[in-house]
């Protein structure tokens, strides 16, 4: 495994993120280009990019909430974010498909955890597909619920990880 590096976003890695983004998530569940610029512009201490040899191959970005509401459509437009605030709301966590199942998830939400506490977050929130549940609860995530969201017309579970 190639060591990676990591660095927040900035506004020329909008295209290579969508791409990203379109490639991991199936149809509606992929945010548009105009949201990852949004994001990338308004939380970019919030948006943890992943590289090998200086190649974007996949990020994590997330808002922050006083209140959080995991099935709140407009916070994906980071209405109501607040930097200030100590609740973390990650809305993406995608690779690339072909660095897949190699390690580097696992080393994206480490550094990711890592920022967010020395930062000063308390917790994380997510939501996932069934199918990620037990992936997150090994990085520390605890179950809360099935989500009352159905973005992408699927079903989601909400969870959080307390820092």
């Amino acid at each position: 495994m190639l060591i990676p590096a990591f660095r927040f976003a900035q506004a020329q890695d909008v295209q290579r993120c969508y791409e990203i983004e379109i490639s991991a998530y199936d149809g509606d569940e992929a945010a548009t280009k105009e949201k990852i610029a949004l994001r990338i512009a308004q939380y970019p201490q919030g948006f943890l990019i992943i590289e090998l040899e200086g190649e974007v191959i996949g990020f994590i970005n997330s808002g922050c909430s006083h209140q959080v509401k995991m099935s709140d459509e407009e916070f994906k437009q980071l209405v109501g974010h607040d930097p200030e605030a100590t609740n973390v709301v990650i809305m993406s966590v995608v690779l690339a498909p072909e660095y897949q199942g190699k390690g580097y998830a696992s080393l994206l939400m480490r550094e990711f955890v890592k920022i967010m506490k020395v930062t000063g977050k308390l917790s994380i929130h997510l939501m996932c597909k069934q199918r990620h549940v037990e992936l997150y609860q090994k990085f520390g995530y605890r179950y809360i619920r099935p989500s009352s969201s159905n973005h992408g017309g699927i079903s989601w579970h909400e969870m959080v990880m307390d820092l």
